[in-house]
């Protein structure tokens, strides 16, 4: 009997292994119940000789009173973040700065409920949370009622292994799926459920609800004669654990960048949640040489992927008024990561938006980032409301002079209209420095106010005046010698600009950088354009009459005309110093988006040379599009091409058509 009976349990433990572990079967359902309702039978009728890696221990059942505490002879300690390319790179460079030549070993970041298990002779004797890295909750009872944690490894070794425990997409549906229909309230996500299931006191919920397991970290693999990170991966397999088959031994940076490109892609496939990727430097010499902080090691950190959506509160909406004197509510929001960078505010556009989604001080509003750029108010969420919210009101007044607001007709934004604003003078300057249109570097926005404020730049030939304020500046806090004279020298430099930076820097209405460089092209003097006619102006391609007025206007204004003639007396530059547009056949008149990574140009370089051969850039993708080119990691741009059946070219063939091939 006793020999019958431990022949069952190898046969059922190998069974588990078979198809929970390697998912591939190599027993019937029904021969498994059949060998299952033997072992139960024996045991049963003999519960003397009832042993701790006997399937039937994974039935659950018992129920504590709560849970006891474990300590951690290894600390269990939680990976540092990383939230962008430039993070991950930072990463590797502390690593190399050591002298390290890295290979990583990359892990999909399962999103679930760390583990410790721990084993005596090759069976499973306790498992505990992570806790607060030094102690956790023994949670063996629900541990033993997963069924890809083995009871019993397959060499009688003492060790502790470290995993996630987690639950499926389908087990997950099914579960709220029947909570449904019984009227309960239903699991927020997998994470939620697996962390909640492992901590209940019974152990029949966590038998009955399915949960699983991956195991990832040997905390001490020297021990095992083990040299890196992948072979202690290989290792633990061997012994019966379940290692996910997606982790990869990369090299270097680039190595890093592929997977999570590639497993980025494959994310909503996959079977199970994950929420970012793990990056582990493989050679555990190495990351002994790194070492640990009192929270985290130093050689591996857990890239989080970007939160399409997420939710934070509405803290307030302050107002801002634009250049053109256009005032715009803004979101005041409770910081957040989105997408990989801290958010603080979003535009609320104008008092309608913040009308049509019906938003309160106080809100708790979901966040994403449109065109994975810009953060926006998706809108609120009702059911958060607590009664202490704030309704939202349209200010009367500029909230910089004082000025009464006026709405233009057939227009939703209100404008301060006082040509003298603080804050339409300070935005105007900002403007004309950007790296856009003149491109002054070490003007930034906080130094054009705080110079504004100062009185040293209250106009833009202010800007070229500045230089009689040198010994002043010098000694503002901040500043020094060398920063001052490369501040200035920034400025003269800028003087030798092409004449469509100076026109985008005006803040003409209506005049963006392509329209500047159209008008540039086409007038090449300050002057030509300056004795443009409105009908003139309305004949060259993309220059409507709301444009073309506005330009008009803008040239006949005595105050502009004067401002104009003293930038020509200090010397700025009025004439058009690019090569005239040279027409091409593979590009005249078409439509370019340029996406990914090229190798040989910036994406700046390229739609200059689009432009430059008759083409017109666009950032979107639509059926108006006739060609996208691509570079590495294209994204989402080259599915939506794809789709449409648009042209797509590679860096290779869009040098060859700027050859002319």
């Amino acid at each position: 009997m006793e020999e019958r009976y431990l022949e069952l349990i190898k046969i059922i433990n190998e069974a588990d292994y078979n198809y929970h572990t390697l998912d591939n079967p190599t027993i019937t359902d029904q021969e498994y119940d059949s060998y299952l309702r033997e072992l139960n039978k024996i045991e049963e009728e003999h519960p003397e000789i009832v042993r701790e890696d006997s399937p039937s221990q994974r039935a659950g059942g018992k129920v504590l009173d709560s849970f006891k505490k474990i300590t951690h002879e290894i600390p269990m300690l939680s990976l540092s973040n990383v939230f962008n390319e430039e993070e991950i790179r930072q990463f590797d460079s502390r690593i190399r700065k050591e002298g390290i030549n890295p290979a990583y070993v990359c892990e999909l970041k399962i999103d679930g409920l760390s583990v410790s298990l721990k084993y005596k002779d090759g069976i499973l004797v306790s498992a505990a949370t992570r806790g607060d890295g030094v102690t956790g909750e023994d949670i063996t009872n629900n541990a033993k009622t997963i069924k890809t944690i083995p009871l019993k490894l397959k060499e009688k070794i003492d060790i502790e292994v470290r995993g996630e425990i987690y639950i499926s997409k389908e087990k997950f549906n099914l579960i709220n799926k029947a909570r449904e229909e019984k009227g309960l309230d239903l699991f927020q996500n997998c994470r939620n459920l697996a962390a909640g299931t492992i901590r209940q006191l019974d152990s029949s919920v966590a038998a009955n609800r399915g949960l699983d397991c991956w195991i990832y970290h040997l905390p001490n693999p020297r021990d095992y004669g083990i040299k890196t990170h992948y072979e202690a991966l290989e290792f633990m397999k061997k012994l019966g654990f379940k290692v996910n088959p997606n982790n990869k031994l990369v090299e270097g940076i680039d190595g890093i960048l592929s997977y999570i490109d590639e497993k980025a892609k494959k994310r909503e496939s996959l079977p199970y949640d994950i929420d970012g990727i793990v990056i582990k430097l493989n050679n555990i010499d190495e990351q002994r040489v790194m070492g640990f902080t009192a929270k985290y090691p130093k050689w591996a950190t857990a890239y989080k992927f970007p939160a399409t959506e997420v939710y934070t509160k509405l803290e307030d909406i302050i107002f801002t008024v634009g250049r053109t004197g256009q005032i715009t509510p803004n979101a005041i929001l409770s910081p957040v990561i989105v997408q990989g960078s801290t958010i603080r505010r979003a535009t609320l556009h104008n008092e309608d938006y913040v009308i049509q989604k019906d938003l309160m001080i106080g809100d708790t509003v979901s966040i994403r980032k449109a065109g994975d750029v810009i953060p926006e108010v998706v809108e609120r969420l009702l059911d958060r409301r607590d009664g202490t919210e704030r309704k939202f009101e349209m200010i009367k007044n500029c909230p910089i002079c004082g000025s009464k607001l006026v709405k233009k007709e057939d227009q939703v934004d209100y404008y301060c209209t006082n040509p003298n604003c603080d804050a339409r003078n300070i935005e105007k300057l900002i403007h004309f420095v950007d790296r856009h249109a003149m491109n002054i570097t070490g003007l930034g926005d906080r130094i054009i106010e705080d110079f504004y404020n100062i009185g040293f730049i209250k106009s833009f030939t202010d800007i070229y005046n500045l230089k009689k304020h040198r010994e002043d500046l010098i000694e503002l806090e901040g500043f020094g010698y060398k920063s001052v004279d490369n501040l200035l020298n920034a400025i003269e430099e800028s003087k030798n600009n092409s004449l469509e930076r100076l026109l985008f820097a005006l803040g003409i209405e209506q005049v963006g950088e392509k329209t500047a460089k159209i008008l540039a092209r086409k007038y090449e003097s300050l002057d030509n354009l300056m004795n443009a006619k409105f009908e003139n102006l309305t004949d060259i391609n993309d220059i409507g009459d709301i444009i073309a007025k506005s330009i008009v206007d803008y040239f006949n204004s005595d105050e502009n005309k004067k401002m104009l003639n003293s930038l020509k007396e200090i010397g700025v530059n009025t004439l058009y110093l690019g090569e005239k547009r040279e027409e091409k056949d593979a590009f005249s008149g078409k439509t370019f988006v340029v996406t990914g990574t090229l190798l040989d140009f910036t994406r700046d370089e390229v739609k200059e040379k689009i432009e430059h051969f008759g083409g017109k850039t666009s950032s979107s993708v639509s059926k108006k599009t006739d060609v996208v080119v691509v570079g590495d990691n294209p994204g989402s741009k080259y599915d939506k091409a794809m789709a449409l059946g648009i042209t797509i070219w590679n860096e290779e063939e869009l040098k060859e058509k700027f050859e002319g091939k």
